[in-house]
């Protein structure tokens, strides 16, 4: 059978071009989501009486046929027939003879293909949505039974104050939360209609293009036929959610090689989720972790080759815009693919509370209270600031840590030192200490716990 749109040429496609030019390779992950595209058209074509009843069931009944058959694995895609919706078109021809080309009446490819990536990528967000609420279950859970696991928390990487282990991972939770409020509300963008748009100015036509947007579940219709085809600001959207998102799972996954080294020996990742080494016997690598930080670089990529690619194009289709599918089916698989990881990887995850503890026992991460108690007493915070520096450094040079030091030693800097500094000093007391809102306090640290499930269970 000679291609569906030879009629106006006299010499066949040049098989390199063919070759070339084809997106079948890649684009076939659109099938289902053409077929439930085509289906809603052809319900509508019938409804405006475009086609007969008859037709239409014929139709729809060889669509039911083929869909069956992509379903289980039963087709033979063409390089020659391009992409998936001239494969359809043609295995719709060959089911049930010519009626099969009444399909495609008041629509192009151009519309046509916008349909489809805007009902895959909905159908993906929804998906993705449930996997970053399985991620911030696990740290939910982790929170839960470490809020009075302390550990040292850091700035520039050096130790800063001690701090709530659940306050610590609740960071992501929170980071997570507003990656999947960006994706809800992305959802309002990718919820219109391209379908009926045509090739770029509409169709004469009597369709009626609310129906088919309402059959496939969409909210809107896009007003402009010109912008309907050539939009794809719903997937610059999503690859820009999904590189936020990254970035999220990457500082976490940096933290857990961090923790998981014997210098922090903080955590210990369950052996599920991690590799050995070829030559060294001893080792157990993050190699999970690693990857998912890896992974960043390739999202980063998918996102700024699409702004690139669309910088420069004229209105409206052009076949430039072929470039924005792989991207977008990386991205969908390479974020799938890390949060279906890490979410039983943190919820299988043991927590060294004991080697926190320690850590922060030989530290001077208590620093800071020691001025806060002078200036309690009457100090000004500058004044205070100078003196503990002074106390650290000597500390420092004797080789102990601000606990070891005696009282007599601390009132050789200042008076207003009494016995009460090392209740004041101990690490217990320095977390529950920090009890103002969104502190890590672990009265405010089961506040933020009841408030993260009111979130995500709401």
């Amino acid at each position: 059978m000679s291609k569906l749109w030879g009629g106006r040429f006299t010499k066949p496609t040049n098989q390199l071009v063919e070759e070339y030019t084809s997106s079948i390779g890649f684009d076939q992950k659109l099938a289902l989501q053409d077929i439930k595209g085509s289906l809603a058209h052809v319900e509508m074509l019938a409804h405006c009486d475009i086609i007969s009843n008859e037709e239409k069931n014929q139709i729809i009944r060889g669509l039911h046929t083929i869909q069956g058959k992509i379903e289980n694995d039963d087709v033979e895609y063409s390089v020659a027939d391009e992409d998936i919706h001239m494969n359809i078109e043609k295995l719709l021809i060959e089911e049930i003879g010519p009626v099969g080309g009444k399909l495609h009446t008041g629509r192009s490819r151009n519309d046509q293909v916008a349909t489809d990536m805007h009902l895959y990528l909905r159908e993906k967000t929804e998906a993705i949505i449930e996997l970053v609420e399985k991620v911030q279950t696990a740290l939910l859970g982790q929170a839960e039974s470490n809020v009075e696991t302390i550990l040292p928390g850091y700035t520039h990487l050096q130790r800063a104050q001690p701090i709530s282990f659940a306050h610590h991972v609740l960071a992501y939770f929170w980071m997570f939360e507003r990656d999947k409020d960006r994706l809800q509300d992305s959802l309002k963008r990718i919820n219109w209609s391209p379908l009926g748009a045509a090739a770029l100015a509409g169709t004469p036509y009597p369709i009626d293009r609310q129906m088919s947007a309402d059959l496939l579940g969409f909210e809107k219709v896009y007003p402009n036929s010109l912008d309907a085809v050539s939009d794809r600001d719903f997937i610059l959207e999503f690859l820009s959610i999904a590189s936020i998102m990254i970035t999220h799972i990457s500082r976490l996954s940096e933290e857990l090689i961090l923790w998981s080294s014997e210098e922090f020996n903080f955590v210990e990742l369950d052996d599920e989720f991690c590799t050995g080494s070829s030559i060294m016997p001893q080792k157990k690598n993050p190699d999970v972790p690693e990857l998912l930080r890896g992974k960043t670089g390739r999202i980063y990529g998918n996102l700024m080759g699409l702004l690139t690619l669309l910088k420069g194009l004229p209105l409206a289709y052009n076949k430039d815009m072929q470039e924005d599918k792989e991207g977008m089916f990386d991205t969908v698989d390479t974020l799938e693919g890390a949060l279906a990881l890490l979410a039983p990887m943190l919820d299988s995850m043991e927590v060294k509370a004991g080697e926190m503890k320690k850590a922060v026992k030989e530290d001077y991460s208590n620093a800071t209270d020691i001025a806060d108690y002078l200036a309690v007493k009457g100090m000004p915070f500058r004044q205070a600031h100078e003196v503990i520096g002074k106390i650290v450094l000597y500390a420092i040079q004797e080789g102990r840590y601000l606990l070891d030091l005696s009282l007599e030693e601390y009132q050789q800097f200042s008076e207003l030192f009494e016995a009460d500094i090392y209740d004041k000093l101990a690490p217990e007391h320095v977390v529950a200490a920090r009890n103002s809102e969104g502190g890590t306090g672990f009265e405010q640290v089961h506040v933020q716990i009841k408030t993260a499930k009111e979130h995500l269970y709401e």
